[in-house]
């Protein structure tokens, strides 16, 4: 039997808490959620860590929280975390929020359309933390592509927002990649509207995948997911059967 694409599942991203029963934001809610997770078939995890009051954030004892917690529920699954420009809209406070971590993520994805974006992903590959670059459109990827330290990212993100007809979008983006070659896999996700039908794309095209309450919160069929691990087992059988 092949071997199938790597399956990222993210669990929680900016969704305000409450916006799904099963959205976690708590450290253990993060946990579970983990949990069921890698049991429905993900193989790394992405998550937004929350403070007390449920707001994202950087901070060295929130991140260690969060991934102490997932890291315990889920044991040798790799964890990362979003470095959003929105968590904390201050290049040198993001800078110095990753080198105040004590407990640090396996990875950090990094939008390259956000200010931060080459010394934080600088900062963090010196500190051996991996860095999944964000494409969100072509200028990003033209950026990502003139950055020196391109064949370091430990994969690339094609991240196409909440709408339809979103696939030429991915495929010029795979185009500009492709041309200039590098050995990062490439993972391409949508969101809301986007989100399965990439994720059918992606499996076509043998891509590494990821889905969560994230990126949607309805399965295929268009009716509320239970939970991140229905999502899972849904790219699951996407990935086994991609059409």
């Amino acid at each position: 039997m092949p071997t199938l694409p790597l399956l990222k599942a993210c669990l929680n991203g900016n969704r305000p808490p409450g916006s799904h029963p099963a959205l976690p934001v708590t450290p253990a809610e993060l946990a579970r959620e983990a949990r069921a997770s890698v049991a429905a078939g993900a193989e790394a995890l992405h998550l937004h860590p929350r403070d007390a009051a449920g707001r994202e954030s950087l901070e060295a004892e929130v991140v260690a929280a969060a991934l102490t917690g997932v890291r315990a529920a889920c044991p040798g699954i790799p964890v990362g975390i979003s470095s959003g420009f929105w968590i904390l809209p201050e290049v040198e406070g993001q800078l110095a929020a990753a080198r105040a971590w004590e407990v640090r993520p396996d990875f950090v994805s990094v939008n390259w359309h956000e200010p931060h974006a080459v010394p934080l992903a600088e900062t963090l590959l010196a500190l051996g933390v991996g860095v999944e670059p964000g494409l969100w459109n072509v200028e990003a990827a033209r950026a990502f592509l003139s950055w020196p330290g391109r064949d370091r990212a430990l994969r690339v993100l094609i991240e196409l927002p909440d709408r339809e007809g979103t696939r030429p979008e991915a495929e010029a983006i795979l185009a500009l990649l492709g041309r200039a070659g590098g050995p990062a896999p490439r993972l391409l996700h949508g969101a809301g509207r986007s989100a399965w039908p990439l994720l059918h794309e992606a499996a076509r095209r043998g891509l590494q995948v990821r889905i969560g309450l994230e990126d949607t919160l309805t399965l295929p069929d268009g009716t509320l997911a239970g939970g991140n691990a229905d999502l899972v087992r849904a790219a699951r059988r996407v990935l086994a059967s991609p059409g």
